[in-house]
């Protein structure tokens, strides 16, 4: 995972399992304390009590103004985005293009608008709903004079090339709904010549907060028809004389907003500043591409764009509508918006490692797990009938360890427990107990899906004693795989093989820290390259062994991985992504 200030992540509270930042981010402390100060002084009127409260809206438009490469006379403040929206509307003439399926606060505007006689709109009707320059160039005609895009799609994710509708719309206007991008999303926005966005979402700002950013062009061809006082030139000189609406971005004022909700959205804003957008964007990658695994290893079909995306992810269960999809996270903790078809996740720099943990275990009680097809079966979780096979042959683990005498082990596995799969073993033959996790061997077959039973094969032990082994695949009344019996023999000499053979010694490892380690350097001694020299193509295959070996069974394999390869979970799941297709 991308590292992040610890002094922003300590500012936020939100509880484990909140996956919903594309609908709203709870504030962090520095915006409620700005909150109850500023509303604490408001209290204690003085003099100087509003001019000083009044001073907040210009800390707030400075902070825009930084983020978006800009000044304060091309910014303004507003309550939120759809104010942008219909300003930008009504304020516009001609043809406008916009997708119809932008989110409502983005057509809802040109709508009323043309209803008003003011525009006209050519509605885009883009496939998959994604709105590219391809589609937006085929649309154009001579006389479109503005085109609305958001910068990340509200359903799909999508984000928009910004850089390039630029050179395709080329003098026209540009009008840019960011709210589901600015704050989370590294772009340039002087590509806009409109840019809005409300703060409630990956802002963290609370409801009430939002701007406009206005280029040279914007301000020259719109008309501040919606300008109320506040927007007027002079607007503190009272002579019973309507005055124009000023050159400036603040033409589209129109009424003072609130100073308390001005200094919340300040705070919020120089947060961002100070952690960095770029920083809060790979830390939000990394944990959607956590979750995008998750999902893939339950069998999920993603439904939002895996190209350029914002932090939005959707999915559809096969079988499952979305709302029991939706009905059973909520069960489980987890907060996500659910849509006709499919369920959104949105995580954001704060989403911790927990909340992947438990989309995770949701999943798991949901659905049966993904099944791997072998020479004979498959692997799932444990089902009532296959725990009961297992239950049963718990304590007969001791009897026939006991039984077969010394120099013999016997272990009992539950593969829904992967990797800590020993639900019981006695014999201390390897040095291992219960809680302890599969051997490599084992691990490996499992990934597989080769749950064919192995007999009399030579292996050995941790201290390189030569052992004969066995083991046999239990399965519930599906014929589903969902433990294993193993029993290993002390060998006092070293006779010819028989049966079936191990690929290389098998390890028996205490614990999984052990067993990550080793699965590890064997990888990297397989590709012959010091991870220190390892270029691109070399880390791939690292990858590509541990994947067929089931390293990524293992709980925080990718975590672990990453650190050791010097590089980003993200880059993990690229790979893996890569190898599978």
């Amino acid at each position: 995972m991308d590292r992040i200030s610890a002094r922003y992540l300590v500012q936020f509270d939100e509880p484990a399992g909140y996956l919903d930042f594309a609908r709203f981010g709870p504030p962090s402390h520095a915006v409620v304390d700005t909150t109850a100060t500023l509303l604490e002084r408001s209290t204690r009127a003085d003099p100087s009590t509003v001019d000083d409260l009044m001073l907040q809206e210009v800390r707030a438009k400075a902070a825009v103004a930084r983020l978006c490469g800009t000044d304060t006379d091309h910014t303004v403040l507003l309550p939120h985005t759809s104010l942008g929206l219909f300003q930008a509307a009504f304020n516009a003439t001609g043809e406008v293009l916009v997708s119809a399926g932008e989110f409502p606060a983005n057509t809802y505007p040109w709508a009323r608008a043309e209803q008003a006689g003011r525009v006209r709109v050519r509605w885009l009707r883009p496939p998959e709903g994604m709105v590219t320059p391809a589609a937006v160039a085929a649309a154009l005609t001579p006389d479109t004079t503005a085109v609305s895009v958001s910068a990340v799609d509200f359903r799909t994710g999508h984000r928009a090339d910004l850089a390039a509708l630029r050179d395709i719309v080329g003098d026209r206007l540009l009008v840019v709904d960011g709210i589901q991008a600015f704050g989370a999303v590294d772009a340039d926005w002087r590509a806009a010549d409109v840019l809005v966005a409300g703060g409630q979402k990956w802002l963290r700002a609370g409801w009430g907060t939002g701007f406009a950013v206005l280029s040279d062009r914007a301000l020259e061809r719109l008309d501040p028809l919606l300008s109320g006082w506040t927007g007027a030139r002079d607007p503190g000189l009272f002579d019973d004389e309507i005055h124009p609406a000023a050159s400036t971005a603040a033409g589209w004022s129109i009424s003072n907003l609130s100073p308390i909700t001005s200094g919340a959205f300040a705070a919020a804003l120089e947060l961002v500043e100070e952690v960095g957008v770029p920083a809060i964007e790979a830390r939000i990658a990394g944990r959607l591409g956590e979750l995008d695994e998750v999902l893939r290893s339950h069998g999920a079909r993603i439904v939002s764009a895996t190209g350029p995306r914002g932090g939005i992810l959707a999915f559809a269960l096969p079988g499952l509508p979305g709302e029991q999809v939706g009905a059973a996270l909520a069960a489980d903790g987890i907060t996500a918006t659910v849509r006709p078809g499919h369920v959104r996740l949105s995580p954001h720099a704060s989403t911790g490692a927990d909340t992947v943990g438990m989309l995770r275990e949701s999943l798991t009680r949901l659905t049966r797990p993904a099944p791997v097809t072998g020479a004979s079966g498959t692997r799932g979780a444990a089902t009532p009938g296959g725990r009961d096979v297992l239950s049963a042959l718990v304590p007969a683990v001791d009897g026939l360890a006991a039984m077969l005498g010394p120099g013999n082990e016997v272990v009992l596995h539950d593969l829904s427990r992967l990797p800590d799969s020993i639900v019981a073993i006695a014999g201390g033959l390897t040095g291992r107990d219960a809680g302890g996790p599969m051997t490599d061997l084992l691990l490996g077959l499992v990934r597989r899906g080769t749950t064919q039973d192995l007999i009399n094969y030579e292996t050995h032990g941790p201290d390189g004693r030569p052992i004969r082994s066995s083991t046999m695949f239990l399965r519930d009344a599906d014929g589903t795989a969902v433990g294993c019996l193993c029993v290993n023999s002390e060998l006092a000499s070293r006779p010819d093989r028989q049966g079936a053979a191990a690929d290389g010694a098998e390890t028996f490892p205490p614990d999984v820290d052990s067993l990550q380690r080793f699965l590890v350097d064997r990888a990297v001694r397989k590709v012959g390259i010091p991870v220190e020299l390892m270029k691109k193509r070399h880390k791939a295959a690292v990858v590509g062994e541990l994947d067929e070996a089931g390293y990524f069974l293992i709980k925080d394999a990718v975590d672990q991985l990453a650190g050791q390869l010097d590089v980003t979970r993200y880059t993990i799941y690229n790979y893996l992504n890569e190898i599978r297709a």
